[in-house]
């Protein structure tokens, strides 16, 4: 049974254990072709960020359903110009089937989906990136073939990316240890949220010892180390960072399996070295490529395709 048509999907939080397993088995057979269900609905696209891999992800996945995206970038509509947020959402309501948004205040996500009877999907936010998490469990799950057991490391700042990476860990049973430069640590109230869901199943830890962090992981991860929006503090980052580096010497304290992930775009030569990035054990490009996947069974999902 479908438990996710017409939900929303704000947090990864707001699935079970359950449902995150079905999102990626049934990514993994969309992927292999041994599904292809159809769905002629309109996907609109709220995006104030800029972005590459997530629009072009999510606009291939809905036409490769068979239904029709509608990009509605502030700058060209009534938005840009001050009409409220609720205004706007009552009125896509009623047009479109589904709405994926970019935004950053988490609190704006909420604020649509509460005046909004359509699905909607937190396509990156200030507070967590679920898409993003959902493309890298599946790409560790084709990796090692499954996720129970597993370990993840995931090393920079602890933004949203980690966020989601934390919930989506716990819900599948894979260890994930989160290192940071002191003062750069996840929300203290995520933290104990992830643990909650967790449930023993795995560990979910943050430290300030990358190395420590990265010893006999199966996945190292990093991401860039200022967010959208906080380019001014880029030049006073770096120096914290920088110990952070993903690099061959980290790597070499993982499990001689591990594999190398980045949610892109990359700086390289900062958060991660092109050694690394390009090396043999990156799945950097199948973890952007699983993006169109994941999101393509999780539009399946909340439209009732499938």
């Amino acid at each position: 049974m479908n438990t996710l048509k017409g939900r929303d999907l704000l947090s990864l939080a707001d699935l079970s254990a359950e449902e995150m397993r079905d999102l990626l088995d049934l990514a993994a057979q969309m992927k292999a072709g041994r599904t292809n269900p159809r769905c002629e609905k309109v996907l609109g696209l709220l995006f104030s960020k800029a972005s590459t891999r997530t629009r072009v992800s999510f606009s291939v996945a809905m036409y490769q359903l068979g239904g029709q995206v509608i990009d509605l970038n502030p700058n060209v509509t009534q938005v840009s110009r001050g009409e409220p947020l609720v205004d706007t959402a009552r009125v896509l309501d009623r047009y479109l089937d589904v709405a994926a948004i970019r935004t950053f205040l988490q609190a704006d996500l909420e604020t649509f989906a509460s005046y909004a009877q359509i699905p909607v999907i937190n396509a990156l936010s200030d507070w967590e990136h679920p898409c993003q998490a959902l493309a890298d469990l599946l790409t560790m799950q084709e990796c090692f073939g499954q996720l129970p057991g597993l370990t993840l490391t995931y090393v920079g700042d602890g933004n949203n990316v980690a966020h989601s990476l934390m919930l989506g860990c716990a819900l599948t049973g894979v260890n994930i240890r989160v290192a940071t430069p002191p003062k750069f640590e996840p929300d203290a109230k995520l933290l104990e949220q992830a643990k909650a869901l967790a449930g023993g199943r795995s560990e979910v830890t943050v430290t300030h010892d990358p190395v420590e962090a990265a010893r006999g992981s199966h996945a190292l991860y990093t991401d860039v180390w200022a967010s959208m929006g906080q380019e001014s503090e880029a030049d006073d980052r770096g120096p914290i960072f920088q110990p952070y580096q993903l690099n061959d010497d980290l790597l070499a304290k993982a499990d001689s399996s591990a594999i190398v992930l980045h949610c892109l775009p990359a700086h390289r030569g900062e958060e991660i070295t092109d050694e690394a990035i390009e090396g043999s054990q990156s799945r950097v490009w199948d973890q952007a490529e699983n993006r169109m996947h994941a999101q393509k069974a999780l539009l399946a999902r909340v439209l009732g395709a499938v």
